[in-house]
């Protein structure tokens, strides 16, 4: 008995010593990556995996390639890594072209080249909704849960200036008076503002980027490819995760034209998110905003036309316009316009340098931004 006691002590110590040395105390995240369809090909995920491991004690990587597995094509490649996931075999996975149901979509990470600081872009592929400003409001949600599953307790939130983001910060500022927890970044820029321009993405000012799928899909592409000429992804973490509270697997993206350093740093992502509890996180951060009125507030969206009905006004008599009043989005500003000619106030409308204005006279500025705050066009 003393000697399997002795030896059992011994035992621990071996396994702590190991842990000291490598320094990985706990059980190992062991994220699949597949093989195929790589541009660069299968050699070049291979050493992605390989760098992965070295730089990274905390993880394993289980490639599924498919050299021990009956796949010829990445569809096969899909079925044997999805059935990993649900037997919980692997704790996440990284693959590319991956279909994600509807409702699903992913939250990169990028490398910025103004100050070297991380940041997540909300989102770069799939399809949150199909209402643009209800899709953002959600890539809104996903954006700080991952970025929570990261260990970053209160995000900084900035929207991309893209067509409906004056309605997002609208919708967002509502969420925020019903009790959902938002943390907004402020631009660089003088005029500052949640609103996000070219500048802040670069220097990275919010640490959660909020805008639609194709731009976000499009800025991962920059950001991972601006120093090569565009055919080999070299920085970042890749598209990330699919996030959606329905969503029940950890699978990260990457794109055929990834290379292997952004393939590592996305297996590290994923192993990441995974210790994070990113699943649990989004339910959590959904359910929160969900409270505060997120479901009626898409409800409303959807209800309405993706521009609010237009009424034939008959237009004032003109004036010399020289006040201009911010903060309203280009899908509203005819109707911004016109409800001010409803009232006798004569108002044209512009593109400022944050983007959208209307301009009505000095003596009516006052009056103007009383009757736009009670329609909802401004805050």
């Amino acid at each position: 008995m003393a000697d399997k006691t002795k030896e059992k002590v011994a035992g621990i110590f071996n396994e702590l010593a190991d842990a000291i040395e490598s320094g990985q105390f706990g059980e190992k995240k062991k994220i699949g990556l597949t093989l195929l369809d790589s541009e660069h090909g299968p050699e070049e995920l291979k050493k992605a995996a390989q760098m992965a491991r070295k730089n990274n004690s905390d993880l394993d990587v289980v490639e599924i390639g498919c050299d021990g597995e009956k796949c010829s094509c990445l569809a096969d490649a899909h079925e044997v890594m999805d059935g990993k996931l649900k037997n919980e075999e692997i704790d996440a996975s990284v693959t590319l072209h991956y279909n994600f149901p509807f409702g699903v979509s992913t939250v990169g990470r990028v490398i910025t080249p103004g100050r070297g600081k991380e940041m997540l872009i909300a989102t770069t592929t799939g399809t949150s909704d199909t209402n643009r400003v209800a899709s953002m409001l959600k890539n809104t949600v996903y954006g700080i849960a991952t970025a929570k599953s990261l260990g970053i307790e209160n995000p900084k939130i900035g929207i991309l200036n893209v067509d409906g983001a004056r309605l997002v910060e609208n919708n967002l500022r509502e969420l925020k008076d019903n009790g959902y927890d938002i943390e907004f970044a402020t631009s660089v820029r003088s005029d500052g503002g949640v609103v996000m321009r070219g500048n802040d993405l670069l220097m990275g000012v919010p640490d959660v980027m909020v805008t639609d799928t194709l731009t976000g899909n499009m800025l991962m592409k920059i950001f991972s490819a601006y120093t090569t000429g565009g055919t080999y992804e070299a920085k970042g973490f890749g598209y990330g995760p699919g996030v959606s509270a329905e969503y029940d697997q950890l699978v990260g993206i990457i794109s055929r034209a990834s290379g292997a350093p952004v393939i590592a740093n996305a297996i590290k992502y994923m192993a990441e998110v995974s210790k994070g509890n990113l699943l649990e996180v989004t339910k959590q951060e959904m359910q929160k905003a969900k409270k505060a009125g997120l479901t009626d507030l898409i409800e409303e969206l959807k209800s309405k036309s993706e521009t609010k009905e237009v009424e034939d006004v008959k237009q004032p008599e003109k004036k010399v316009t020289g006040e201009e009043i911010a903060g309203i989005d280009i899908l509203e500003i005819e109707a911004a316009q016109k409800s001010l000619w409803k009232e006798d106030i004569y108002a044209e409308t512009g593109m400022g340098c944050t983007g959208p204005v209307v301009l009505v006279a000095e003596e009516d500025e006052e009056k103007a931004r009383e009757i736009l705050k009670k329609e909802g066009f401004i805050h």
